[in-house]
């Protein structure tokens, strides 16, 4: 979905794909896997509704592992949606980053905790990342928000609970902590544009 040139950049969440909108499964290659976490379905339609552009910002290194391919990926994205819709809820936009230094050698800014997802959606989209937040349940998530020039908010559903105590120590610390999605989304809403 590109806008036309000459309008104004436009503020965007950005989420994490596992532990944040659907359950953690380890190395997810499977499509009949994927649960949405509870109420992240209506958390996303409320950020739909209030005008947010979505976009689901994801390392996926079973990809250079060789535990799944692009085809694949599709399919669990494709189901992720599917259950989405049920709550009139869209996903405007996916990045995804394949590899891992360790498994294909490939080191990129793209992986979080680097802010390269970040950048290409906001560039490809016209994205406004000032005005953008990130939310996910790992410390690199929140990296990657404030990389980007991005509000952040770390949820403690998937790895959240475990990185919450080194978030908070960091000076890339995020700007709230939150329970879940639908907490997150509460939050940020509050706040305003």
């Amino acid at each position: 979905m590109n806008t036309p040139a000459g309008n104004a950049p436009r503020p965007a969440v950005f989420l994490d794909r596992d532990g944040t909108v659907i359950e953690e499964v380890h190395y997810l290659s499977d499509p009949a896997l994927v649960r949405l976490v509870p109420g992240s379905g209506s958390a996303i339609r409320r950020l739909n509704e209030a005008g947010y552009f979505v976009v689901i910002a994801t390392n996926q290194s079973g990809i250079a592992r060789g535990l799944l391919d692009e085809a694949t990926l599709a399919l669990i994205h494709a189901e992720m949606a599917r259950q989405l819709a049920v709550d009139n809820a869209r996903i405007d936009h996916y990045e995804h980053c394949p590899h891992h230094p360790e498994y294909d050698g490939v080191e990129t800014e793209r992986r979080k905790p680097g802010p390269g997802m970040l950048h290409d959606a906001a560039r490809t989209e016209n994205l406004e990342l000032t005005k953008s937040w990130m939310i996910g349940d790992a410390f690199r998530d929140v990296q990657a928000g404030r990389r980007a020039g991005a509000r952040t908010i770390l949820v403690e559903t998937g790895k959240g609970a475990i990185d919450r105590e080194e978030a908070l120590a960091s000076r890339e610390a995020p700007d709230h902590v939150a329970a879940d999605l639908p907490q997150a989304v509460e939050w940020l809403l509050a706040q305003g544009k």
